[in-house]
């Protein structure tokens, strides 16, 4: 049987849709802490992953779920792998009981973050949701659509990426909602903030990067640390 962070047990349920077809969600349960780390993951990496683990332990999160997008409205598709290929590789990488790789936003019709953020809180409206974010999404994050409404509706975890922390923390996003950041010595405790709150994680140095990646196969090179 699958367990809380704090050994009480959970089953895994179905969420019916909006649109009334079922669609199947990863464990979670009342009272739950979930961090959602969303991505293209093309491809997956230690860096991810390694993001992922830092939040889980300062957060003191129940799971993670990675949440594999149908695609990035900000970037380039044309040559995105399928969902699934993205979703085994993903899987494969995370090999954690507590990380859950998941395409469901798919199945949801979601095109945004802040549709896939909606849909969760209507349908798991007793779970306690965070949103975790690498420093180099904060620093464009005034792109994202609705961006000031994410803030306004989940608790939101900054990871620090190869040193952005001046350039994250200075974007248009971190100077609006600066009165609405927690010290980071206070970050387990963000799970039962209410929005806006936000905190900002260092402890991951890896610059490693799905672009990066991508170009090194591309040139027959392989990046450092992969």
């Amino acid at each position: 049987m699958i367990k809380r962070a704090d050994d009480r047990p959970i089953e895994r349920t179905l969420v019916k849709s909006v649109t009334k077809q079922r669609v199947a969600l990863p464990l979670h349960a009342p009272g739950m802490r979930i961090g959602l780390f969303g991505g293209s993951f093309n491809p997956a990496h230690d860096a991810h992953r390694a993001v992922t683990l830092l939040a889980m332990k300062k957060l003191q999160l129940d799971r993670v779920w990675w949440l594999v997008t149908p695609g990035n409205p900000l970037k380039d598709t044309r040559k995105l792998p399928s969902l699934d290929e993205r979703i085994t590789q993903a899987t494969a990488l995370a090999d954690h009981p507590r990380i859950d790789v998941t395409g469901f936003e798919s199945a949801i019709g979601a095109k945004y973050s802040f549709d896939t953020i909606r849909w969760l809180l209507t349908e798991a409206p007793d779970t306690r949701f965070v949103w975790i974010m690498g420093a180099d999404n904060l620093k464009d994050f005034h792109r994202w659509k609705n961006w000031r409404d994410i803030f306004l509706m989940i608790p939101v975890a900054v990871v620090d990426r190869g040193g952005l922390s001046l350039r994250a923390a200075s974007g248009p996003a971190a100077i609006s909602f600066a009165r609405a950041r927690i010290p980071e010595n206070r970050a387990s405790t963000l799970a039962d903030q209410s929005p806006p709150a936000w905190v900002y994680l260092h402890g991951v140095k890896s610059d490693l990067s799905s672009t990066a990646i991508r170009q090194a196969r591309e040139s027959g090179t392989e990046p450092g640390g992969s």
